[in-house]
């Protein structure tokens, strides 16, 4: 067996107990994120197998694909889960590295592992930033290269040039770091409105096993945080130098200048004036 023929792609993983598994935490945490954001335009770029939308209220939704969609045949130690669309409502064939929209347009934009699958992430990131309105936000989930995941892919990896076994992970190509990630998206003046990490059980084959370490997520989540196998970014664009000003109908009237009181002085004056 080739290493091409061990390499299991991102669609196919997701249908594994470890791939529903971090599906499960991603779309919980992304339903928390837009959830009370409000706007008008809003698009999710690419892993359809998310209704990253769903808890949004924004009049115009949609969801971009850099590639038709055709879900995959589940694995043999796959349990039966809600099978996933073929057509995807309101759905966009599009380039991430060129989007079909006009500038400052879009109120929201999620990115569900879209960067680590983008052909050039940095020109992809340029592109939400440059289709977004300011103060709109834009909500991010990579895997994190820094946690057991990544440690156990290594392990496997070794296994896989010896010619037996297969990576726990996906081929999804480089990750993004969190702190790294921050630093792309300040230099391209956004400010980072909160981020979390999640998922500390050890990738697994079986359901079995993911159930026997789920005592681990309380104490991953409080004592070793930045270990988690994946993370959650939100961000908020922001216009250096500009002001919001509101309607002509909102200004006030400009007031009359309080009265000031003459000193005896002016008044002596005043009334000499008069009488001359």
């Amino acid at each position: 067996m080739t290493q091409s023929a061990q390499i299991i792609g991102l669609d196919e993983w997701l249908l594994t107990p470890t791939g529903r598994y971090l599906l499960a935490w991603e779309q919980q945490q992304i339903d928390l994120a837009v959830g009370d954001l409000f706007g008008f335009h809003a698009v999710q770029l690419g892993l359809p197998q998310m209704e990253g939308l769903a808890q949004n209220r924004m009049p115009h939704r949609w969801v971009a694909l850099d590639r038709p969609f055709a879900p995959p045949a589940a694995p043999d130690n796959a349990t039966q889960g809600p099978p996933a669309a073929a057509v995807i409502p309101r759905a966009l064939l599009t380039d991430f590295d060129a989007l079909p929209f006009e500038t400052q347009s879009l109120d929201l934009v999620v990115l569900p592992h879209t960067l680590e699958l983008a052909r050039d992430p940095h020109q992809a990131l340029r592109e939400v930033e440059r289709v977004l309105v300011p103060d709109g936000r834009v909500v991010v989930v990579g895997l994190n290269p820094a946690s057991l995941w990544w440690l156990q892919q290594r392990v496997s990896g070794l296994c896989m040039h010896l010619g037996f076994g297969r990576g726990v992970l996906p081929d999804t190509g480089d990750p993004i770091g969190y702190w790294r990630l921050r630093d792309w998206l300040r230099l391209l003046s956004f400010d980072i409105e909160h981020g979390r990490f999640g998922c500390y059980r050890p990738a697994a084959r079986t359901e079995l096993w993911l159930d026997r370490f789920r005592w681990i997520e309380p104490w991953g989540d409080r004592w070793w945080p930045v270990l988690g196998a994946v993370y959650i970014l939100v961000a908020v664009k922001r216009v250096r130098g500009m002001r919001l000003i509101g309607p002509a109908w909102k200004r006030q009237k400009p007031k009359a200048a309080p009265a000031v009181a003459a000193s005896r002085k002016q008044r002596l004056h005043k009334q000499d004036g008069n009488g001359a």
